[in-house]
């Protein structure tokens, strides 16, 4: 029993156990430079496979979306920190980076959580936890100008009134089933905001950092 409740709290959030201490400067450049762009990444998966390919042959971005998201200027970069085997990451990344696709100013590449465990540590979520994905936007200086963390503002409210209710049994399940129904449109919608937040100039990271 002890070892299915500690398989359900795993699954239920993809934390990473990394040091407390906080990095006296992260080198996103170099940082950015190591990663891999989420093709490569997607032929490299090997947990969730068939979910990775699933959620990105499915990703479509709604036309009022798109529409905002060609109106944002500037060249970006998207460094993630992302695992293969995490839920929320195979939940969420496909769908970002079907729409940086079709952006020309914005590039995506990804670092594993040992990578970048120093970003993970300074841009924690809400409740404090170190986690996967963490999302960092980088201006064409790679200096960080915004974050988006772990998963949608809805989905992360849901799951505490969920959990508060049912305890952690239910919660992976009812987490799937979310993502299922909204099939990315929150995530894509957060990062666009995320995007036009920091193009204008404005704070854009919607977490504990």
């Amino acid at each position: 029993m002890t070892s299915l409740i500690l398989a359900l709290s795993l699954s239920v959030s993809c934390s990473a156990a990394v040091p407390n201490e906080l990095p006296a400067d992260i080198d996103y450049a170099k940082l950015f430079a190591g990663g891999v762009p989420f093709s490569e990444f997607l032929s490299n998966a090997k947990e969730r496979k068939e979910l990775w390919n699933t959620n990105y042959g499915r990703a479509a971005v709604a036309d009022a979306v798109m529409a905002r998201a060609t109106r944002v200027t500037g060249t970006w970069n998207v460094l993630v920190v992302a695992v293969d085997s995490c839920s929320d990451s195979v939940s969420t990344i496909p769908y970002i980076a079907k729409l940086v696709e079709s952006m020309p100013n914005v590039t995506l590449r990804i670092v594993d959580p040992k990578a970048g465990k120093e970003v993970m540590e300074a841009h924690r979520t809400p409740d404090n936890r170190a986690a996967t994905p963490t999302v960092i936007l980088l201006d064409e200086s790679f200096t960080p100008r915004g974050c988006w963390i772990e998963r949608p503002r809805e989905l992360r409210e849901w799951l505490s009134g969920e959990r508060k209710r049912n305890g952690d049994s239910t919660v992976f399940t009812s987490k799937m089933s979310w993502y299922e129904k909204d099939t990315g449109a929150s995530t894509v919608a957060e990062f666009v905001e995320m995007l036009e937040k920091a193009s204008r100039g404005e704070a854009a990271c919607d977490a504990k950092s």
